[in-house]
């Protein structure tokens, strides 16, 4: 290709073989033509070709499985977390790992990890991320606005999109929206043919699902990226610190260097487990009778994910589910079903996640409220006045709190525009103090979802009409034979079933009286507290 080497060999070659310049010149671009075709071929077929699946031995293989059957599942890859370094963050760590599971799913769901710097948002992505297998994660620092429209057809498609910083996709965010709510982008530009060099549209098209995580420092997300994600927050508790400085020392002992190794095992075999899912499709036999928050008209989307976590966590325990099919024009359809277990477990974590999404208050803002409680309410109690005649300066928060004053001034300023503060001239005429406006309890550490069905209630009605499991449940046409209406009355069972204890234990204990009531017609009586 370079013209000055090509000119130098043809002068060269010509007086060696004692023949015109223009011979050589003319078999070199024939032979120069011929190649460039063979390069094009070869480049066609290397993107055409399939990327080689990583494969496994028997051996890796059986102990996927073995993770996958567990029935305490959820419970190990929470101690699996523990162990390769990520302590506490309990919720944060199922959600993420349940959301990257729905990659799977028609309708992936997407996690903004939002904290303060250096509260280690970016190591909880990473350590989710690195449970699941290289080739269906794809990591990025920044993006610019065009980038994702470019990235072919099928490269993100069911796959992990992570970006480390929502900065550094800012420009992209309208991509990402598109992503995540239509599932495909398409954008028309324009560039050259070919063959005649004139001007033309291209369509590019990138197929989705995707399931996206980002990571955030900033109090105030933009409302419309807010609307479609799941919004995690990290603890930034004092308890939690001293839980990782634990950590860190304990890596330098022998048992940290045990536990180095044993984390190397721990994550080939959740990938491995990961590769054995398939995206199959998922059936919620209780839809119809759920419920949900309906105040607000952001909550169409926030529903929408409170059903996707559901079908999340049941395909995780797909093998631990009765594959079915169902054909439909000729065309069968395999699927598995969710069950109350999945319900109660996607409940747990509604209350946590999407209880604070809803929140008119970011976490951190929601934390400096609570503390801001905390002071006035101990300091009306030693001065013995009523909390609408305290006041305090920010010097005050910030000493009790412990935050910077530049964090300091966007939380309180935010609790000020939504009037939970009133701001007052200071004495001097120059300084400012706060009023307490909010007279009720932070909430700070149990966030609630309302609107969400209790589960027990689930297993009653079910009971009540045709069996805790449609599929088990004897058929509602009429019977035949000695127990037929009108032959005999049928045998009724009363048996006592204790709601005391927690709802996952009632609606098994009524799933076990059923299956042991062999067909018979059974009546209970449901006792609570």
């Amino acid at each position: 290709y370079s013209a000055r080497s090509r000119q130098l060999y043809i002068v060269n070659a010509a007086k060696d073989l004692a023949v015109r310049e223009e011979v050589i010149k003319a078999d070199l671009g024939r032979l120069l033509l011929k190649l460039e075709v063979l390069q094009q071929a070869r480049i066609a077929a290397v993107l055409k070709a399939e990327p080689a699946a990583p494969t496994m031995t028997e051996a890796e293989r059986e102990s996927a499985l073995e993770l996958l059957r567990d029935p305490q599942l959820l419970d190990r890859i929470l101690a699996d977390y523990d162990t390769c370094g990520l302590v506490g963050e309990r919720t944060n760590k199922l959600v993420g790992y349940l959301a990257e599971v729905s990659r799977k799913l028609e309708r992936p769901l997407a996690v903004v990890v939002q904290s303060s710097s250096a509260a280690g948002k970016s190591s909880l992505m990473d350590a989710v991320l690195a449970f699941m297998p290289e080739e269906e994660r794809i990591k990025y620092s920044a993006m610019t606005g065009q980038s994702l429209f470019y990235m072919g057809e099928t490269n993100l498609k069911h796959k992990i999109l992570a970006i480390v910083e929502e900065e550094g996709a800012s420009r992209a965010s309208y991509a990402l929206k598109l992503l995540q709510s239509e599932g495909e982008l398409t954008i028309a530009s324009t560039g050259k043919d070919a063959v005649t060099g004139n001007l033309i549209t291209q369509e590019y098209r990138v197929e989705g699902p995707v399931m996206i995580m980002l990571t955030t420092t900033a109090i105030e997300i933009d409302e419309e990226l807010l609307n479609r994600c799941l919004v995690l927050s990290v603890d930034e508790s004092r308890a939690q610190t001293e839980a990782i400085h634990r950590l860190q020392r304990e890596r330098r002992t022998l048992a940290g260097l045990v536990n180095g190794q044993r984390k190397h095992r721990l994550l080939a075999q959740h990938r491995h487990a990961q590769r054995l899912l398939a995206p199959l499709k998922v059936l919620n036999p209780y839809a119809d009778r759920l419920t949900f928050l309906s105040d607000k008209t952001r909550t169409r989307r926030d529903h929408e994910k409170y059903l996707t976590l559901i079908d999340a966590i049941a395909m995780l325990h797909q093998y631990q589910r009765v594959r079915r099919t169902v054909a439909e024009h000729g065309e069968t359809i395999e699927y598995i079903e969710a069950t109350l277990d999945d319900i109660a477990a996607a409940n747990a974590l509604a209350h946590e996640v999407l209880g604070r999404s809803l929140d008119e208050l970011p976490p951190q803002t929601r934390r400096v409220l609570a503390r801001v409680v905390e002071l006035v309410e101990r300091e009306c109690r030693a001065q013995q006045m009523p909390r609408a005649a305290y006041r305090f300066s920010r010097r005050a928060v910030r000493e009790y709190t412990g935050l910077s004053d530049t964090q300091l001034r966007v939380h309180l300023e935010r609790l000020t525009q939504l009037e939970y503060l009133l701001v007052h001239r200071g004495v001097r005429g120059q300084s400012f103090v706060y009023e307490l406006l909010f007279d009720g309890p932070a909430q700070s550490e149990a966030p609630h979802l309302s609107g969400l069905i209790d589960v027990a209630m689930i297993a009653t009605r079910t009971v009540s009409s045709r069996g805790s499991d449609p599929h088990l449940a004897g058929s509602t046409r009429g019977r035949s034979g000695p127990n037929a209406v009108g032959s005999r009355p049928a045998e009724v069972l009363s048996k006592p079933i204790n709601l005391a204890a927690s709802e996952e234990t009632a609606a098994k204990e009524i799933r076990t009286h059923l299956l042991k009531g062999n067909g018979r017609e059974a009546s209970y009586v449901v006792t609570a507290p």
